[in-house]
């Protein structure tokens, strides 16, 4: 099949750089007639972008956030490359056991955990376990005695574009208060947790965060508890479009900001999920109606073969704004409202920014839609409509 002037523009681009898909994914889109929506991972696009992170992080381990994509291949990559894992769920814990992680590589990173969940995973011989409530603590105290525990602090700093400050965490005037609860319980309390907010798109905007984390810790140590694990979480940015560090220079700075913060911590864990795969994946679909709702109307609707219940729920509130190529990027373009296919009125990806798509789209045209290799597959619905869940292709 020969390859469309699109394509090739995209290709002619430096594939080095973490802006773009790579050639070897782009190729196979493109010789490739999917039947429905399709996810397509580049194996070695995820191990470079493991390698550049680990390179900048230095000595602080990588634990990734298995939720942002569980394909078995990438666990069995990450697993050859050394990586640890993140996880927060019994079957994700499964998953990582059947790539080959052993129980020492896997952290229980979920603050909500089923009780007979946490014995589970102690009687694997997993010793770190995320909290931030009494309950919480109770239930480990209870099934895996003498574990090891990171408390989750919420943070109001953050300048990233998703901010996660409200359902995790706990506020930092009750931190000692829970870590003096857990020794008293029998567990061993031996550190923080926190997440920066997903989509921290510049290492700077750290800053704020990590001084709000390390006046915590400090008061941790001057109340008797021995810190010796600070765990940054995710927060690790993909390109959607705005520009972004090249991951091994924001890693990099991330430490630095990190050691004028902390000192010299003895461990420090980073749970990197979007930061790791999200371009190394991206989807092919499918366009199934263009109309207009009257005919002086503004703008275009498109109907994609895919939505907000088909692995674009990080559209909601357009929040993450998925670039898109078409076979008909060579000509003019136009606004567009962008939906989904199923039969709620909710499925609309991009209305309040109109998008701009090229103006003669058909229905049959095939669309690409870039960096979807974080939370889509993860998020599609089970056969809301009778839409299958999101095909995977790892190459």
């Amino acid at each position: 099949m020969t390859m469309n002037a699109n394509v090739a523009g995209l290709m002619a681009r430096d594939t080095h750089s973490e802006t773009n898909l790579s050639t070897r994914l782009l190729r196979h889109i493109e010789q490739t007639r999917f039947e429905r929506p399709t996810l397509v991972i580049d194996l070695e696009a995820v191990a470079r972008k493991y390698a550049a992170l680990a390179q900048g992080l230095g000595r602080a381990r990588i634990h990734y956030a298995v939720k942002a994509n569980p394909a078995p291949e990438i666990l069995a990559e990450l697993v050859r490359l050394g990586s640890n894992f993140d996880a927060a769920s019994r079957a994700e814990i499964e998953m990582c056991l059947s790539a080959g992680a052993q129980p020492d590589q896997i952290t229980f990173g979920n603050t909500i955990k089923r009780p007979s969940d946490i014995a589970f995973a102690h009687d694997l011989g997993i010793t770190h376990f995320a909290v931030d409530a009494e309950e919480e603590l109770d239930k480990l105290a209870e099934h895996a005695p003498g574990a090891q525990v990171y408390l989750r602090l919420i943070v109001e700093s953050t300048e990233a574009d998703w901010p996660l400050n409200r359902k995790f965490g706990c506020a930092p005037s009750k931190a000692l208060k829970l870590m003096d609860y857990a020794r008293a319980q029998g567990l061993s309390p031996v550190g923080l947790s926190f997440h920066v907010g997903s989509q921290t798109r510049e290492a700077r905007m750290w800053e704020a965060t990590l001084a709000q984390v390390a006046q915590t810790w400090r008061a941790a140590q001057a109340a008797g508890h021995e810190m010796t694990l600070l765990n940054i979480g995710g927060g690790f940015p993909a390109f959607y479009g705005d520009r972004i560090d090249a991951p091994e220079d924001y890693a990099n700075a991330v430490m630095g900001l990190i050691h004028r913060h902390f000192g010299d911590v003895p461990q420090i864990m980073a749970e990197p999920g979007r930061g790791l795969v999200a371009e190394a994946g991206a989807i092919s679909a499918e366009v199934l109606l263009v109309s207009r709702k009257h005919d002086n109307d503004l703008h275009r609707w498109v109907y994609l073969d895919i939505g907000m219940f088909s692995g674009l729920a990080e559209a909601m509130g357009e929040a993450i704004r998925y670039r898109i190529s078409t076979d008909r990027d060579h000509e003019a373009t136009g606004s567009c409202i962008l939906a989904g296919p199923s039969c709620d009125s909710a499925d609309v990806l991009y209305e309040r920014q109109p998008y701009q798509l090229p103006v003669g789209l058909r229905s049959g045209d095939r669309i690409v839609i870039h960096s979807c290799g974080a939370y889509t597959s993860t998020y599609a619905s089970v056969g809301f409509n009778g839409i299958p869940p999101l095909e995977v292709v790892v190459i």
